[in-house]
């Protein structure tokens, strides 16, 4: 139950106010010291004859009837009109209503957004059936480190700008979950195929062997020399559809938890500091961190079992 904020008492207050107002021994004096009016200490007494314990929780304040509200089958027109993807604007001068108004109802409706007009897309989930049928690849760019920053502290206005960026490129198993992470000085098309070659041979050394690899449409992958690169090692490319990072869900979910566990969880005094730490988080990660959808085991479980 939700208490008005400006609620002087609480349901077991109104208890005692009963009983002592059952026992006469109520007095101006307990209501002054308890902020509120006779008035309000016998109204609680009355609701709790009529209506028991019940009686004695907070009310909607919401009024009984407003005649100002705008009528039913006028309030159906405009979400209709809406439908039809009209802004409030063109409502309001089509009805010849106020714009305040049709806010007012396409917001009771919830389509004060045009994104509510569009049906909600099933969650699609997929895993594939072996280790090397389909890695994951993504770069997450972050800032380098001068000094300990805004997100440790909390105080923007000591940001150390000009520092510069660090670029984290990512791959990870579909099946396994195995992760391959390096911190890179950029994301050009030469720097992100040479990480693509250290990847399969850390994921050969493995004994996993890519067959498709699944990335956005980056530039870098985009790029003569990565599709090069993918021809040569006989591996097929997908690319996620665009504008739908979701299309690579799990690149996207593993960034999130090495941001969260690895590159904000400490005060790091240097970039340098930082990326000395990835390599045993990193190992942590694929042999011994419990993995929720791999049924709280580490990636490695699913490569052993398998080789």
């Amino acid at each position: 139950m939700n208490i008005h904020s400006n609620a002087r008492t609480c349901p077991n207050s109104r208890v005692h106010i009963v009983r002592m107002l059952r026992d006469e021994a109520w007095s101006e004096d307990q209501a002054e010291t308890l902020g509120i009016s006779q008035r309000t200490a016998y109204k609680w007494s009355r609701r709790f004859r009529e209506e028991g314990a019940k009686g004695l929780l907070d009310r909607s304040s919401r009024p009984h009837r407003i005649p100002t509200l705008t009528p039913e089958d006028r309030a159906e027109l405009i979400l209709k009109l809406r439908r039809y993807r009209m802004t409030g604007a063109e409502i309001a001068r089509k009805l010849r209503m106020s714009r305040s108004t049709v806010a007012a109802v396409l917001k009771r409706g919830g389509l004060s957004r045009l994104s509510a007009l569009d049906p909600v897309e099933p969650v699609v989930r997929y895993e594939r059936d072996a280790p090397g049928e389909l890695l994951h690849l993504d770069i997450k760019k972050l800032g380098r480190i001068e000094r300990v920053g805004h997100r440790i502290h909390g105080d923007r206005r000591t940001r150390a700008r000009g520092a510069g960026w660090e670029f984290v490129h990512v791959a990870i198993d579909d099946y396994s979950r195995l992760a391959y992470v390096e911190v890179l000085a950029n994301e050009q098309a030469e720097t992100t195929a040479a990480f693509l070659r250290r990847a399969l041979t850390f994921y050969k050394q493995h004994g996993i062997k890519i067959l498709r690899i699944l990335t956005d449409n980056g530039s870098a992958y985009v790029s003569h020399v990565f599709a090069a690169l993918c021809r040569d090692t006989h591996i097929r490319h997908l690319r996620t559809r665009p504008y739908r990072p979701c299309t690579n869900g799990k690149a996207e979910r593993f960034i999130q938890t090495l941001l969260r566990e690895w590159a904000y969880k400490y005060a790091f005094p240097s970039s340098r500091k930082r990326k000395e730490r990835l390599p045993g988080w990193l190992l942590k990660y694929n042999h011994s961190r419990p993995h929720a959808s791999l049924g709280h085991k580490p990636p490695i479980s699913r490569v052993r079992r398998l080789c």
